[in-house]
């Protein structure tokens, strides 16, 4: 069997794992709105205050939002094995990190691209900090899905406390959120912060397979 089949075959079982268990995705979807019911409660009815401060509340709550996935990242897959096993059959530990990334990319983050714009209608926000959020989020999310990997497979080393896990993803997503809110700032370049943004997920793009695949490889001999 080929590579691309080896491939395929694998982004397929992901499929099916996402629309197995697509309960977990409406409760992620649930939670980020009922955070950001709670927000808008919490700061009654001043529309001024609420847009200007909506645009990091709901980067904030997709953050957090997201978080709630990272045990399922991949425990499963190696409680019961079928992490050795799909290696065994010839796809290495890095490129499995690599398309696990890129499934939690589609078929977890991509999905609230669809919550975006409603989220947006409870803060007031104009339609171009809109677009805006939802580009900077498309781009963000593969970061966020690059920190859950990483800070997953770290929880594969450390059975007692998964806090760890995701206090690596909200300290290093702090720059995702900073720089993604700040593209709306008419003082600051756009197209410099778009750069960076890009530039930090092929950065974590790349060094993410290498990291997760070493804290896996360690989590398996220490099994």
């Amino acid at each position: 069997m080929t590579l691309i089949k080896k491939i395929l075959l694998f982004l397929k079982r992901e499929s099916k794992l996402f629309y197995s268990n697509i309960v977990d995705l409406f409760s992620n979807i649930l939670f980020f709105f009922l955070s950001i019911f709670v927000f808008v409660f919490s700061l009654g009815a001043d529309q001024e205050l609420l847009r200007t401060i909506g645009l990091g509340i709901i980067w904030s709550l997709l953050l957090l939002s997201s978080t709630l996935s990272l045990r399922k990242f991949y425990e499963d897959d190696f409680n019961n094995g079928v992490l050795t096993i799909i290696h065994m059959g010839g796809i290495s530990y890095e490129l499995i990190v690599f398309l696990k990334i890129l499934s939690h990319f589609f078929f977890v983050q991509m999905p609230f691209l669809a919550s975006i714009p409603i989220a947006s209608l409870f803060f007031d926000l104009p339609v171009n900090e809109v677009y805006n959020l939802i580009f900077t989020f498309i781009i963000g999310s593969l970061i966020l899905s690059c920190l859950s990997s990483i800070s997953a497979s770290m929880n594969l080393l450390n059975k007692t406390n998964f806090a760890i896990g995701s206090i690596v993803v909200l300290l290093f997503s702090i720059p995702v959120i900073i720089f993604s809110v700040g593209i709306n700032n008419p003082d600051i370049n756009v197209n410099s912060l778009i750069n960076l943004l890009i530039g930090i997920a092929l950065i974590f793009l790349g060094i993410s397979p290498w990291s997760s695949a070493a804290f896996i490889k360690l989590a398996l001999r220490n099994k």
